[in-house]
C-alpha cells in the first residue's frame, strides 16, 4: 500500500459508484513527475541553472555545431510562448551563456548561440544530468524498466492521439 492507495481507498468508501483506478495511475504518475523533477533540479542548481534554461542550452546543443537556432526554431521545440522564450534567453544572454546575433540569411532576425561558457557549462550539465537520470531509473530492474517504457510510449502515443 502507498499513499495513492490511501487516497483510492477513501473515495471508493465515500463515493463507491465512481470508478477511481485512473485516478491511481495518474496519482501515481504525477508524483513520480514530482520526485524526478526535484532530484532533477537539484542537479540543474549545481550548475546555476533552471530546468527552463537547462531545456534553451540543452536544444541548442543538440542541435549540433555551431550550437544556433534562431528563435522559431526553439520555440518549435518547446512549449512554451515567445514570451517566455524571450525572458529565458535574456537571463542566459546576462549569464553569459547564450548570444544574439543577426541572421546571415535574414538581417531583420536573430540568431541564438552557445558561447562557449555556455557549450562547456550545458556539457557538464547533461553529463550530471544523465548520471541523476540513471540513478533515479536504476530503482527498477533493466527489464521493467524496458518494459515500462514500451508502456509509456504507448500511453502517451494514445494521449497525444486524442489531444
Amino acid at each position: 500500500m502507498d499513499h495513492v492507495d490511501e487516497i483510492l481507498r477513501q473515495w471508493n468508501r465515500e463515493r463507491p459508484d465512481l470508478d477511481v483506478g485512473p485516478m491511481g495511475l495518474i496519482g501515481r504518475l504525477g508524483r513520480i513527475v514530482h520526485y524526478l523533477t526535484r532530484e532533477m533540479d537539484k542537479t540543474f542548481a549545481a550548475f546555476g541553472l533552471t530546468g527552463a534554461s537547462f531545456d534553451v542550452l540543452a536544444t541548442l546543443r543538440r542541435a549540433g555545431a555551431p550550437y544556433s537556432l534562431s528563435p522559431g526554431d526553439l520555440l518549435a521545440t518547446m512549449m512554451i510562448t515567445s514570451g517566455t522564450l524571450t525572458n529565458r534567453i535574456d537571463q542566459l544572454e546576462k549569464a553569459g551563456l547564450v548570444a544574439r546575433a543577426s541572421n546571415p540569411e535574414d538581417g531583420r532576425s536573430v540568431i541564438i548561440s552557445l558561447t562557449e561558457t555556455g557549450l562547456a557549462t550545458i556539457d557538464a550539465a547533461v553529463t550530471a544530468h544523465v548520471e541523476t537520470q540513471k540513478r533515479l531509473v536504476s530503482v527498477l530492474p533493466a527489464e521493467e524498466r524496458d518494459l515500462l517504457d514500451v508502456q509509456l510510449r504507448a500511453f502517451l502515443a494514445g494521449i497525444a492521439a486524442r489531444s
